[in-house]
């Protein structure tokens, strides 16, 4: 029990945290130079119960690479709950120019595939690949107001043909209250989930501490073919930077 709450405690002081999902736009910023992160975040409407995961690792100042998967309940034709997963969930991002408070915005690429395994409503039909241009822009101090924009693609492969779309987001975060912050975004189309129209989704994200951030939001499909149900959704994202030191404990014991 006392190394069990060690190792706890070793993670709670090693920990940063900068949530981005469950919200779709994305922000022109990577996790960091041998910096781990676990994001993780779930979403609730009438047709199904998701619960996505995503591992990922800096191995660069430019460069991120992660892998994820997507579990949980979806509605069967005969009107009860089944259970889904979706796996794997592959992407790199690369960071063109950062971005810093009332200077130019910065700039990232992300690019990724989600493979055709798993089972129910939530495997792929068949192989996809997405891609999409982040930019962000930091006004005020201390990133008082930040805005996001996307706009990228997604294809998937069906048995019998291609489906492609259009992908683009408008999001903000804007600091309150200590460590509240509002957030809101309107957005066409999911790199994760290809088929989804028009929809807004608003909420809060709130800092526990530097080490600790939850997310918590809402949202409505606003228009298109595939018009999304209302949903809520709550997230949390950390970052450790274990590696980073235990690079530089190998470093001092060669």
């Amino acid at each position: 029990m006392k190394i069990i709450l060690n190792t706890l405690f070793y993670l709670v002081l090693t920990l940063k945290a900068f949530a981005v999902r469950p919200f779709i736009t994305d922000d022109a910023r990577i996790v960091g130079r041998r910096l781990g992160q676990y994001e993780t975040w779930l979403r609730f409407d009438k047709h199904a119960y998701q619960h996505w995961n995503m591992i990922a690792y800096g191995p660069t100042q430019r460069w991120e690479f992660a892998i994820g998967f997507v579990q949980g309940l979806e509605a069967s034709k005969a009107e009860h709950k089944a259970y889904s997963y979706a796996i794997p969930l592959l992407q790199a991002k690369y960071l063109i120019k950062e971005y810093k408070p009332n200077k130019a915005p910065g700039l990232a690429i992300a690019v990724g595939t989600f493979l055709p395994g798993g089972q129910g409503a939530f495997k792929a039909p068949g192989p996809g690949a997405f891609a999409y241009l982040a930019t962000t822009q930091s006004l005020g101090r201390e990133d008082q107001f930040l805005f996001h924009a996307n706009l990228g693609i997604n294809s998937v492969q069906y048995p019998t043909s291609n489906y492609s779309v259009t992908t683009w987001g408008i999001g903000t975060q804007i600091r309150t209250i200590g460590g509240l912050h509002l957030v809101g975004e309107v957005f066409s189309g999911d790199p994760y989930v290809p088929g989804s129209g028009m929809a807004f989704q608003s909420g809060f994200r709130y800092f526990v501490s530097n080490f600790a951030q939850l997310d918590f939001t809402i949202g409505q499909g606003i228009m298109g073919e595939n018009q999304m149900p209302f949903w809520g959704g709550a997230g949390i994202r950390l970052v450790t930077d274990w590696f980073e030191k235990k690079h530089k404990t190998k470093q001092r014991t060669n």
